[in-house]
């Protein structure tokens, strides 16, 4: 049994609280609420990394909540890379902890079948396959007869293939969380049973201590791992705390031991399109699932009667029971041990929360696990210890940062709803491009009346509806809205039709979701803030627009910005939509405390509409009186204007695609004015709404790179091709500097490029998206960030990340030109590779000087004729 070891509570003293820096993690004392796997093994690794006063509570006993009732099943097979990097951790942890403890865990080594029962879904797999091989899982695509092999009692007649995982296990939850309780304590970890949290204390934005049942106990850090109850903890303190997630209702069937036992290693099954998965327990089975209507719980918060009430319930399971006796008919005989309800919690994004929140400091969250949280807790538990130990982790973990959600996603009623779509959706086939469908038309434009009329298509971006594509009247609405397809979409015409209006004449996108920030001082210190945030040089004239990046000390991206200078003391910031709360946070944490340095979101102030086009110019002149030619409104340049009658526009010479044009930012309450009167004079210039699938189009095939899907925090402007927007030769410091320099010294080890597929039938292929691995001369070299259908080249473009192998002491190898350019490239897509060339410039900028060539040979020709 685990020692109970005393805690002596100090009360806090009364100057606790004052300005000051957080001592190192050797020095500081950290408070865990949560005593199931994920916060043990928070609690295990931050021991790991040398802090040295960590204590952990759990309000019961220990591992006596929802962890004596997880499934316990570990599989890689997840939607996202960070994911299955920390499932796979979390296997190698548990693997080893047995040696390491001398606690049995019940680890075993069975594998897992993913299975297929449509051509869709097999695709998916051999895409995750794909993604699984590039970051060095073992894995195959197999056809259903060896299914049966590995598995007798699956019925394989309706299977088109699976994917075979023989890494995945399966352990006993509860004593791979003793065992990491073990490991804490012999690390000295104080583990505190039956001791309830009360309320955070926080003072000047600082976690100072935190109140429990038995008193208080100081301390600089908190980690919220309350799993079911992590909403309500982050509400329950003074200072109170978003944590969205939601619980919902989950069952389990456990079968007696069957006539023929079947062997402890037998495969998990996991039936994705029958909604069920199967693990051997105890000489039977377990099988749960994730059904289509889910059963919300704890809507009202700390509910105890619906604990207790949370019993079985046959009717609500049947579906489920079906699904396996399917999948599995010998089981008709199975005696029934017991169908067990437990509850899980869930987030609106179905991936977990992590990191520190944005309003408090020192206040961290690892929470939401949306039923995985055994597979994720060692792999979650590392990443969130290095982040506070060293500042940030050793991935990039931008998917599960907290700071991707704000207070919007925090409403009861909007998390009741969106978990009701998120539960069924784990086991849904995602194609490329989907959206939620709950929780929707929270932000909106206020043109989004008039554009919905007009046949605009949305997707939600930070709770924000913005325009796909337009449907032109005529079109088949239902089946656009159902197209679900790895291969070429039924919106490709409409799209490339408003590509084709971008360039040849002039369209109106709607981009009101950006995040966007003013700020001023009374002197220098806005400029002074921005000069050490920012890579690219700040002080310009008033009017001129600076687009930059915003770096942490190891020269990644934070934010990658627009920012315009409204006048000497005055700054307008423009970031991504989903940079909103990252951000602010970031910009605030590096403010110093001066009263006369000021930061406001305006996002909600200004609608922004992006003019792309030659005929862009001939609108805005017409409706301003003011010549808009590039000699006297020259690129990146912002002036505030009338259009039409509103005044106080803030025009500005950028379109965000390399497209010629302007980006208006409107007063909101001028913002229907302007649009009907662009509209209206548009008309004999061809004008057109467009939507952000063409922006996608146009940008990728411009080599334009967008934070969160080409940029991290672990991207460096060197390895972008950004160096020129880097202020090297000013005599100025910035955050990232440092790390610039050595790696310019050095030289970086790896290169963003773009690749133009060869041999690719767009009409019958599979289409590239995201993730999908690079091979240059048959070697795996990187991965695409983003991809899209360029309508100028007439081919699908592709950007990502290519790296030279390592050196012969396993260092990184400086990349150079030509490595790039004498290679023989290949995207694998689901398996199938197609030839590409690599470029380190814009494919578009050298089919347009070609192309320009053959017009004047051709002219040259006409005329000689």
């Amino acid at each position: 049994m685990l020692t109970r070891l005393t805690f002596q509570l100090r009360c806090r003293s009364s100057n606790a609280g004052d300005s000051q820096l957080l001592p190192l993690p050797s020095q500081a004392r950290v408070v865990i609420c949560g005593g199931g796997i994920v916060g043990t093994s928070v609690a295990y690794h931050l021991a790991k990394l040398g802090w040295t006063e960590i204590v952990l509570l759990e309000q019961g006993r220990l591992g006596a909540g929802t962890t004596r009732l997880c499934a316990g099943i570990i599989s890689v097979a997840k939607p996202i890379s960070i994911e299955c990097r920390m499932a796979d951790y979390s296997n190698s942890l548990y693997q080893r902890l047995e040696e390491e403890t001398g606690v049995k865990t019940g680890y075993v080594k069975t594998g897992s079948l993913c299975l297929a029962q449509n051509q869709d879904r097999f695709l998916s797999l051999k895409r995750l396959a794909s993604r699984l091989k590039v970051i060095g899982i073992n894995c195959n695509i197999i056809k259903p007869k060896e299914v049966a092999k590995l598995h007798p009692l699956v019925n394989i007649h309706d299977l088109v293939g699976a994917l075979h995982l023989p890494g995945d296990a399966v352990v006993s939850p509860p004593d791979v969380n003793h065992a990491l309780a073990v490991a804490a304590a012999g690390q000295g970890v104080q583990i505190l049973e039956r001791t309830g949290v009360q309320q955070v204390v926080v003072e000047k934005g600082h976690v100072t201590a935190v109140e429990t049942e038995r008193g208080s106990i100081e301390c600089e850090y908190f980690v919220n791992c309350a799993g079911q109850w992590a909403y309500e903890l982050g509400q329950a303190s003074e200072v109170k705390v978003s944590v969205p997630l939601h619980g919902c209702e989950h069952f389990y069937l456990l079968t007696k031991p069957l006539q023929e036992l079947l062997p402890p290693n037998i495969p998990v099954v996991m039936d994705m399109d029958g909604r069920i998965y199967v693990r051997p327990w105890q000489g039977g089975l377990l099988s749960g699932g994730f059904e289509k209507n889910p059963k919300p719980i704890f809507t009202e918060g700390r509910n105890q009667l619906e604990i207790q009430n949370m019993q079985e319930d046959w009717d609500h399971f049947e579906p489920m029971l079906s699904g396996l006796l399917r999948r599995m008919p010998g089981l008709e005989s199975a005696e029934i041990h017991q169908l067990v309800n437990c509850p899980e919690s869930f987030t609106p994004d179905m991936r977990c929360l992590m990191g520190e929140t944005p309003g408090v400091t020192g206040y961290y969250v690892l929470a939401g696990m949306n039923s995985s949280g055994l597979a994720f807790a060692g792999g979650a538990g590392k990443y969130l210890a290095e982040w506070m130990t060293y500042g940030y982790p050793t991935a990039n973990v931008w998917p599960l940062d907290i700071k991707r959600f704000g207070n919007l996603q925090s409403s009861r009623t909007f998390l009741r709803h969106r978990v009701m779509e998120v539960m069924p959706l784990l086991y849904e086939l995602k194609v490329p491009r989907w959206d939620f469908q709950t929780g929707r038309q929270l932000r909106t434009s206020p043109l989004y009346d008039r554009l919905d009329t007009q046949g605009a298509r949305w997707m939600e971006k930070h709770g924000f509806e913005r325009p796909k594509y337009f449907v032109p009247a005529g079109k088949d609405l239902l089946s656009l809205d159902q197209s679900k397809t790895f291969y070429k979409p039924d919106w490709f015409d409409i799209v490339g039709a408003e590509v084709k209006c971008c360039k040849e004449a002039v369209c109106v996108i709607d981009m009101s979701s950006f995040t966007k920030f003013e700020l001023s001082s009374s002197g220098d210190q806005a400029l002074e803030l921005l000069q050490h945030l920012c890579a690219n040089d700040l002080d310009v004239p008033v009017g001129h627009i600076v687009h930059t990046g915003m770096l942490n000390e190891r020269g990644g991206y934070e934010n990658d910005c627009s920012v315009v200078r409204l006048s000497r003391n005055s700054f307008f910031i423009i970031s991504p939509t989903d940079q909103q709360v990252h951000c602010w946070s970031w910009i605030k944490k590096h403010m110093p405390s001066d009263p006369q340095l000021h930061l406001e979101d305006v996002s909600w102030k200004y609608t922004a509409l992006n003019l792309i086009g030659p005929r862009a110019m001939d609108v805005l002149a017409e409706l301003s009186y003011v010549s808009m030619t590039p000699d006297h409104f020259p690129s990146m340049f912002c002036k505030e204007m009338s259009v039409g009658y509103a005044n106080g526009i803030r025009v500005m010479s950028m379109t965000h695609t390399g497209e010629p044009g302007f980006m208006l930012y409107i007063p909101i309450e001028y913002a229907l004015h302007v649009y009907n009167e662009v509209m209206s004079v548009g008309q004999k210039y061809g004008i057109r709404n467009a939507g952000y699938y063409a922006l996608r189009s146009l940008r990728i095939e411009k080599f334009f790179a967008f934070w969160g899907q080409d940029l991290d925090a672990f991207t460096t402007p060197l390895e972008c091709g950004r160096e020129f927007r880097v202020k090297f030769d000013k005599n100025t410091d910035f955050l990232g500097r440092e790390a610039l320099m050595q790696q310019r010294q050095v030289g970086a080890s790896r290169r963003f490029v773009m690749l133009v597929l060869e041999d690719h039938d767009t009409e019958l292929d599979l289409w590239p998206w995201w993730g999908e691995p690079i091979y240059r001369n048959d070697h795996l070299a990187g991965t695409t960030t983003s991809s899209a259908y360029s309508y100028t080249l007439e081919r699908h473009v592709c950007l990502g990340f290519v790296s030279p192998p390592p050196g012969p002491e396993g260092l990184p190898t400086p990349i150079t030109p030509d490595f790039i350019n004498r290679g023989d490239y290949e995207v694998d897509i689901a398996g199938q590779r197609f030839p590409a060339k690599a470029k380190l410039y814009p494919f578009s900028s050298l089919f347009t000087q070609q192309k320009r060539r053959k017009d004047d040979l051709e002219l040259s020709n006409l005329q000689g004729k």
